[in-house]
């Protein structure tokens, strides 16, 4: 039959998806790129890889078309290039969560043991409304600055420690990171606890927050 050809061809343009999300790292970058632009450089630090390795692994994403790039004299810029993209990481990840008998013992070792209350998205908007609550991010600035929920703080997790007087006394801190999955939040409320401040986590993230459509604010808080 003619059509098996062109079948055969449509199947291998969707595999080509699937292979470039089959390395740890690539996904890895994705999260990173979830949050916002960035340089190779500032990815490649931040996931912990050297600039060749790291660009090797952008290229088969660029290739794939999962994300896309802009120039800005001699830096390349990388950012997701759809929030299609986003939706494919989280689903990706909650299937496997569901269903890889191996992701809930790797979920429990990366994250450590945990009994914090957590809030849901829908939660932490009627509370922000009645304003009883500190939000607090703890990624990076650079990820804060490129978008964030209105009104929160930003202290990023490496300076939480000696920055704990910032924030206000007697007052709940709601404390979110890049996603469901990101330990930041997890440190920060352990944190906090041991130093006697009521600490609850969201549920999820920012990744999360952007694709239920909430609220973002970008920059510095007001």
């Amino acid at each position: 039959m003619p059509q098996t050809g062109a079948k055969a061809r449509l199947y291998e343009a969707f595999a080509a998806s699937g292979k470039a999300l089959a390395s740890g790292k690539r996904l890895e970058l994705l999260d990173l790129l979830a949050q916002g632009e960035r340089t190779v450089d500032a990815l490649a630090r931040t996931a912990g890889l050297n600039l060749t390795t790291a660009s090797a692994h952008l290229q088969a994403l660029k290739q794939a078309g999962l994300v896309a790039t802009r120039r800005e004299g001699v830096r390349i810029h990388y950012r997701l290039s759809g929030e299609d993209v986003g939706q494919l990481l989280a689903l990706l990840r909650k299937v496997a969560e569901r269903h890889q008998a191996a992701v809930p013992a790797a979920l429990d070792a990366y994250l450590g043991e945990d009994d914090a209350t957590e809030v849901t998205s829908e939660e932490l908007c009627a509370r922000v409304a009645d304003g009883d609550i500190v939000v607090l991010d703890v990624r990076p600035v650079e990820e804060y600055l490129a978008g964030h929920i209105p009104g929160a703080l930003s202290i990023p997790a490496d300076e939480l420690a000696d920055r704990i007087g910032e924030l206000p006394e007697g007052v709940e801190v709601v404390v979110y990171c890049r996603g469901e999955y990101c330990v930041l939040a997890y440190d920060a409320v352990r944190l906090l606890s041991a130093e006697g401040r009521r600490a609850i986590r969201l549920d999820d993230g920012m990744l999360e927050w952007r694709l239920a459509e909430l609220p973002v604010a970008a920059g510095a808080s007001a």
